[in-house]
């Protein structure tokens, strides 16, 4: 009797837990709480990329060859972004959280898995704009060294100009989205004067602590790769970082209720996602 050929996808859900565990105890990058369908997604389509005949084969590459690794790390990261993603998010921002940031003679702003940094800089544009960008300083943080990288240079290509035209206007600009960057060699470069408020520095939401005491945190549409646990430890210590009457700004498919620390907080924009913490 013809036997049916184990499918490689026989025993994912086995081997991927031993998979993460193995890249943790290896490279001290911890996957291991991220959303079970984020990473079975990710991993599978790199099992296809690479013709691995399992997990458990593509596990023997990963602990043998670091730019295996790093090659990894790409897929597992989370680079989904661009200029004034949601435009409303920075409209309602604008109206919401920029009157209380002008009430301090310094500001320091953490920006959590910034990934390669359009939206960083779409901030730095709002606060040149509303005159606080030369108080500030704003950490822009992500655990992908690569991605850092081209954010630190601001050079993009120009494939999505129209979408970052549209989505500048949309979000209240003043100006004109072109007044902030050049066009050179079929590429865009963002203005230094941006950039010299930013600082880019390498942190892991899931294994570092607390990065600064700061005014305002922006972590958007990076908790919903997360499962329940991480998500309460990763906003514990964004608590734990920000200010009393600070500001933190989600992604808007996220949201603070069910977590033990939805109580520390009052909603400012509940559509937009944008959060206070309470006093005391």
């Amino acid at each position: 009797m013809k036997q049916n050929k184990p499918s490689k996808l026989e025993n994912i859900d086995i081997e991927i837990p031993l998979f993460l565990e193995a890249v943790y105890q290896k490279y001290s990058y911890d996957f291991r709480n991220y959303s079970k369908a984020h990473v079975k997604r990710r991993l599978v389509h790199r099992m296809s990329v690479g013709r691995f005949a399992s997990i458990s084969q593509m596990q023997e590459k990963v602990l043998r060859d670091q730019d295996f690794f790093i090659d990894l790390l790409e897929d597992l990261s989370i680079n989904v972004t661009e200029m004034f993603r949601d435009p409303d998010f920075y409209k309602s921002f604008r109206k919401n959280v920029i009157p209380s940031l002008k009430t301090y003679p310094f500001i320091k702003i953490w920006h959590a898995g910034c990934s390669t940094g359009e939206e960083v800089y779409s901030l730095a544009i709002l606060l040149k704009e509303e005159g606080l960008l030369d108080r500030c300083q704003v950490y822009a943080t992500d655990f992908n060294r690569k991605v850092l990288e081209i954010a630190k240079h601001g050079i993009y290509q120009t494939q999505d100009l129209e979408t970052y035209h549209r989505n500048y206007i949309n979000s209240g600009g003043k100006g004109q989205l072109s007044d902030y960057y050049t066009l050179k060699y079929g590429s865009i470069k963002f203005d230094q004067s941006l950039a010299k408020r930013i600082v880019f520095a390498d942190h892991n939401l899931v294994t570092d602590h607390v990065f600064a005491e700061v005014n305002l945190i922006l972590c958007r549409n990076v908790l919903i790769y997360f499962n329940r646990e991480l998500q309460n430890k990763v906003i514990n210590l964004f608590c734990e970082s920000l200010i009393y009457s600070g500001h933190l700004c989600l992604g808007s498919k996220e949201s603070l209720r069910f977590t033990q620390y939805e109580n520390h907080f009052i909603a400012i924009d509940a559509k937009q996602k944008i959060f206070k913490k309470k006093i005391g």
